[in-house]
């Protein structure tokens, strides 16, 4: 896998200084191999994601949140199906936040989300999430006006108060035993246009393609400010933020999956011991069992 190193260069745990300009979309971190070794690469990786999912579920006390952000064609579902494609899916649950429903718009924003967390033992992955109220949502001023909220709560200060609200549920996530990884998948400008002429002209990618998507493109610098604030405001050390450079596919799937490894390594996961009473009936069971065979 990659080096923690080459992790680290995408880390953001301290958003004082960030700049989103600073992070190539299409950096490689200077590895040496290509698209072919990558994917061979990764498929260690999927094997000791699994590995380590399998501690995690049988431990049953720590949970894994992967939030996935980025705007359209980033590569949040490729992610989704590459880097965890070995991991048990009794172990791990995907949730998709589209339009919030009349039901969830009558409760505050953070709401949808906190019922979709990962139960311990588990890897929950939020394909975009709570981020969304502080990036289309501020993108699109309408939005918030269907939101219901008390006239007088909507101030300037919404956006910052959005921020400490985010942070504060972190935090709890994280002094409960849910550790919250955040991707921001970092695609270019030019690389979307590729990706998007590629829906239009693949028949079957077709069902892929949204006009909605091309509006959204004419705004691509407001949601690039709004990404790089988000994650000036977001980033900590118990949430740390990983801007990923997504224009080559299979290195953002590396630095995805080599994020993860990290942090559930460092959780240091073991199967549950078995004590010496349910030691002795294992004996027993075995020495019947053997009986049984004979």
């Amino acid at each position: 896998m990659l080096s923690e190193k080459i992790i680290d260069r995408y880390r953001v745990t301290d958003g004082d200084k960030f700049k989103l300009k600073d992070y190539d979309p299409d950096d490689t971190g200077n590895v040496g191999f290509d698209k072919e070794d990558g994917r061979e690469i990764l498929e260690v990786g999927v094997q000791k994601l699994a590995r380590l999912q399998e501690r995690l579920y049988a431990e049953g006390s720590w949970a894994i949140l992967m939030v996935l952000q980025g705007i359209d064609t980033a590569g949040k579902d490729g992610v989704i199906k590459h880097v965890l494609s070995g991991v048990n899916p009794q172990g791990c649950s995907v949730h998709s936040f589209k339009q919030p429903s009349h039901m969830e718009l009558a409760h505050d924003f953070l709401w949808r989300c906190n019922l979709a967390l990962p139960m311990r033992g588990n890897i929950g992955i939020f394909n975009r999430s709570y981020y969304e109220e502080t990036i289309v949502v501020r993108v699109h001023p309408e939005l918030l006006a269907k939101q219901n909220i008390p006239p007088k709560l909507v101030t300037k200060e919404i956006w910052k108060e959005r921020y400490q609200d985010i942070n504060a549920f972190e935090r709890r996530l994280a002094r409960a035993g849910t550790v919250p990884l955040k991707f921001f998948l970092n695609i270019s400008k030019e690389e979307q246009l590729k990706r998007l002429l590629a829906r239009v002209d693949d028949h079957e990618k077709n069902w892929k393609f949204s006009p909605y998507d091309v509006a959204e493109r004419k705004l691509w610098d407001k949601y690039q400010d709004v990404y790089e604030d988000t994650i000036k405001n977001t980033a900590t050390k118990h949430a740390p933020w990983y801007v990923v450079p997504c224009d080559k596919k299979w290195f953002a799937r590396l630095v995805v999956a080599g994020a993860l490894i990290e942090h559930m390594k460092a959780l240091d996961l073991h199967f549950p011991k078995v004590s010496d009473e349910d030691m002795e009936a294992l004996k027993k069971a075995h020495a019947e069992l053997l009986a049984e065979k004979k």
